[in-house]
């Protein structure tokens, strides 16, 4: 069984919210904070919280490596220590590190991203540097039982410089990668139906989603923009097929949910755990009704 069979598996079993982690120092209750000593150490206990919480409800986590690198070493040190901790409570753990290298020196991240110290079941890609720079993650995926998500129709406002360009063929270029990324699923293909690398496809460009979905029935989708960036659950559900074949990314409106909640004033990290639980069940239940419709 290949590792989106599990994820596909995961979303049966907890629906389909992927809970990024991409944790700052002002994210975490300021008791909690002071009681660490460091801001690494503070977003690391925070993390752990938000994972014990939410594990049983939640398909996956995503983890943001630019918001550990910023703290540095210990930063690092955090962000290995999260993905560890996912994995030993039975999570499935996505790095977001949004590679994309020639060959030689992709072979190097994918070993360090798929074992070691960094080691996670998924990553995210950028496939503007062409297949060359995709393959190599395949290699490793297969010798280790990975996956990826490359970069194919993102949500944030700047996907328009460039994924939306029109090729000679006509084609955008969003959909010259799902194309490509297609005939990769087909010859990696899992039992329910999805290739071992999926894609990033973003949920606030409503009109293009069921389009995407039918173009693309073998690829499983990472589908950010939920939340804070104003995808709603009606945007995502149009991602999705037979209510599967995708996960669907908040980070911020879940992580800082305990922040909205009235008086939050003492607000530790069980507190923020349990908002965070509250917040992730609403979504997943949101969605699961938002699929059926």
């Amino acid at each position: 069984m290949i590792l989106i069979d599990g994820l596909f598996e995961a979303v049966e079993k907890k629906g389909h919210v992927c809970l990024g982690l991409d944790t700052c120092a002002d994210y975490v209750p300021e008791i909690e904070r002071k009681r660490a000593g460091s801001d690494a150490l503070a977003v690391l206990d925070f993390n752990k919280a938000l994972i014990d919480a939410t594990v049983e409800v939640c398909a996956c986590f995503k983890v943001q490596i630019a918001y550990y690198e910023e703290m540095g070493v210990e930063g690092l040190k955090a962000y290995s220590q999260t993905l560890k901790y996912i994995r030993q409570k039975g999570g499935i753990a996505i790095a977001d590190i949004k590679r994309g290298d020639i060959a030689d020196t992709a072979i190097r991240y994918a070993k360090g991203h798929f074992s070691g110290d960094f080691e996670a079941d998924l990553v995210t890609l950028s496939p503007y540097m062409g297949m060359d720079a995709i393959e190599p993650w395949l290699t490793e995926a297969k010798k280790n039982n990975k996956g990826a998500f490359v970069l194919m129709r993102t949500s944030n406002p700047g996907m328009r410089d460039f994924e939306y360009l029109e090729t000679t063929n006509g084609k955008k270029v969003y959909h010259v990668v799902g194309d490509k990324l297609a005939a990769l699923a087909n010859e990696n293909k899992g039992n329910s139906g999805y290739g071992m690398f999926g894609a990033v496809v973003g949920c606030t460009e409503r009109e293009e989603a069921a389009e995407i979905r039918a173009l693309y029935p073998n690829l499983f989708f990472l589908i950010p923009g939920y939340g804070a960036q104003g995808g709603a659950a009606e945007d995502a559900a149009l991602l999705l097929r037979q209510g599967n074949g995708g996960v669907v990314n908040a980070s911020r409106s879940i992580i800082t949910a305990w922040q909205k909640t009235p008086n939050n004033t003492n607000a530790d990290n069980k507190y923020a755990a349990q908002s965070a639980y509250t917040a992730t069940t609403k979504m997943r239940d949101e969605i699961r009704v938002a699929t059926k419709k």
